[in-house]
């Protein structure tokens, strides 16, 4: 199972999303590492009621394995669904890594 397939399992058993996108984007970053930057964007009702840091600190615990390990960054869009329509059901893009064109 590749490292996007274990996050995408875990998000999912433990968040049951209402709308969930994991994009690799090591390619927008320096060096060899080809599983190692992503960008979720998920929307669930477990963020109901939570701030943000909470939030955030829910997904970090669920993948702390892979955080560790071959994970080198996370940028994380979590929302409820009422703020993911508020949001125009879209979050931003990841910035080019600075050192991507070296």
């Amino acid at each position: 199972m590749t490292i996007e397939q274990t996050i995408e399992q875990k998000i999912h058993a433990e968040f049951a999303p209402t709308s969930m996108t994991l994009l690799n984007e090591s390619h927008m970053h320096a060096g060899p590492a080809t599983h190692s930057h992503f960008n979720l964007t998920l929307v669930s009702d477990q963020f109901e009621g939570k701030r943000p840091v909470a939030r955030h600190q829910m997904v970090y615990k669920l993948l702390a394995d892979e955080l560790s390990g071959d994970v080198h960054a996370l940028a994380l869009h979590l929302f409820t669904a009422s703020e993911w329509e508020q949001a125009g059901n879209s979050s931003l893009a990841s910035p080019n890594c600075k050192g991507a064109g070296r």
